[in-house]
């Protein structure tokens, strides 16, 4: 029997990607964001202190707290040494010295809303979800007022309103972000437990990168990958059901686009017109018409060329959740016939598969063992020639300063499913991206999401849109709903 010419090795081990730290010198990246800024600064140190040399930081809470959020800026301010995941978290060295820049609280005594301390004695009509959402809207309206005192809010929502915080049919996260884009003011949510929190420096790590980016600063992009092309774009898309499944007529969508970097994180929010046939169904598998697939996507791309001095991106990478329909990939077709190169990827993440990591037995009866710890990180097992499994959960010894670390040190960690839809580019160069792209999310201290931020974050726009009906359908920046 003749041998085959070639075969799929049974795995493959992407590299980790690399962060950027400096838009002009090519030395400065790294693969542990934390350690990447305690080295080299923010990639925008070198232009976000020519404009602000200062972050100031409104508040807005109940009157009881109002010190509790006065200590925790002091905090921030502060060093502290890490007391969990000692093997990932660095030392915190303090806000300005990480970032360049004094962080402060507003000085305008209006700059500072003091709620009532029981929910009974908030002022306005009808039931306690309208009074909170009348309160919000008016302590936003007020600092609307005086945009130029402060930089970024933070609204502290006590865990003793948690009732009212959120519901079936309210949920007070959405809606202030929604108000927040309304009035083009940065939030910061808090609760009772950034207080209490014992690891300080965890938790100054991530408030503190939450804050920065809310105040339009770019703690890191990606570094160049190799074999992606110049000029590659990025949109992730995801829908919801607006208002109550059973009556919901129409779907809402929102896109986000990012260049190869990982920057332009802006949104599309967008209403499909065409009815919902089955809402049942829609729940459970949404897909969008030709004509919406389209008005979406052209809208995406004058996005992207307003960026760009009017050029279109030479390749574009589609993400969602859901398989595509042959309308949807017709749709993107006809929007995008200017792109040289499109490819259309479903990233499924509740898929069945589980690995098993196996280690030299060390000269034992047996030849190999199970290992201590999880696939690498990385992983990728080639399915077909449309479809592959890539770990984004799994070991990372990169990061570590004790040889291995698996990020949450539970369960075994199951892949992402990347099922090529459009396009003819390599399975391996579209998982190494999406492994990438896991890494750019601003809003915490992790290595990575469990989803590329392209799903994480048009997923996040989606569910606040779906929430808040009333949300206009334009371009918002994504720090307005972290």
């Amino acid at each position: 029997m003749a041998t085959p010419a070639s075969l799929l090795p049974p795995f493959m081990l992407l590299d980790e990607p690399e962060l950027a730290f400096s838009p002009s010198d090519p030395k400065q990246t790294e693969v542990h964001p934390l350690r990447g800024l305690l080295n080299f600064g923010p990639y925008s140190k070198g232009s976000f202190g020519g404009y602000t040399a200062q972050i100031r930081v409104a508040t807005v809470g109940p009157k009881a707290s109002f010190y509790q959020r006065g200590e925790l800026m002091t905090s921030l301010r502060a060093q502290h040494r890490p007391t969990d995941r000692a093997e990932y978290v660095p030392p915190y060295p303090g806000f300005e010295k990480l970032y360049g820049v004094e962080l402060k609280a507003a000085q305008v005594g209006a700059a500072h809303v003091k709620w009532p301390d029981s929910l009974n004695d908030l002022p306005g009509d009808g039931d306690i979800h309208q009074r909170l959402m009348w309160a919000m809207d008016s302590a936003l309206r007020q600092l609307d007022s005086i945009r130029g005192e402060f930089d970024v809010v933070l609204v502290h929502f006590p865990d003793a309103w948690a009732g009212a915080t959120r519901s079936k049919t309210f949920d007070a996260h959405d809606a202030l972000k929604a108000l927040g884009a309304k009035y083009n003011l940065p939030t910061q949510v808090l609760n009772d437990r950034v207080f209490t929190f014992a690891h300080r420096a965890s938790l100054s790590w991530r408030l503190a990168t939450a804050i920065y980016v809310k105040a339009a600063g770019t703690p890191w992009k990606l570094a160049p990958l190799a074999g992606v092309p110049d000029g590659t774009a990025y949109i992730g898309l995801a829908y919801a059901l607006r208002g109550d499944a059973r009556d919901a007529h129409y779907v809402t969508c929102c896109s986000q686009v990012f260049d190869m970097d990982g920057g332009g994180m802006q949104f599309v929010a967008f209403e499909a017109r065409d009815p919902v046939d089955d809402p049942e169904e829609a729940r459970h598998n949404p897909f969008l018409s030709r004509a919406d697939m389209r008005a979406v996507l052209a809208r995406s791309l004058e996005l992207y060329q307003s960026r760009n001095a009017g050029n279109l991106p030479k390749r574009l990478v589609i993400h969602k959740t859901t398989a595509f329909k042959p309308e949807e990939i017709e749709g993107a077709f006809d929007a995008l016939t200017g792109v040289p190169e499109i490819e259309c990827i479903e990233v499924g993440a509740a898929s069945c598969w589980r690995g098993v990591w196996l280690i030299d037995a060390g000269g034992k009866s047996y030849s190999v063992k199970p290992s201590g710890y999880p696939v690498p990180r990385g992983t990728m097992v080639v399915r077909s020639s449309t479809s592959a499994l890539v770990w984004v959960a799994g070991n990372a010894p990169e990061v570590s300063t004790k040889g291995d670390y698996f990020q949450g040190g539970k369960s075994i960690p199951k892949p992402l499913l990347l099922t090529r839809h459009a396009g003819k580019g390599s399975l391996e160069l579209i998982a190494h991206e999406a492994l990438a792209l896991t890494k750019m999310d601003w809003n915490n201290d992790a290595l990575y999401d469990p989803v590329p931020v392209s799903i994480r974050y048009s997923k996040r726009l989606a569910q606040t849109i779906a929430n808040v009906p009333d949300l206009p359908g334009k371009v918002y920046p994504y720090r307005l709903f972290m």
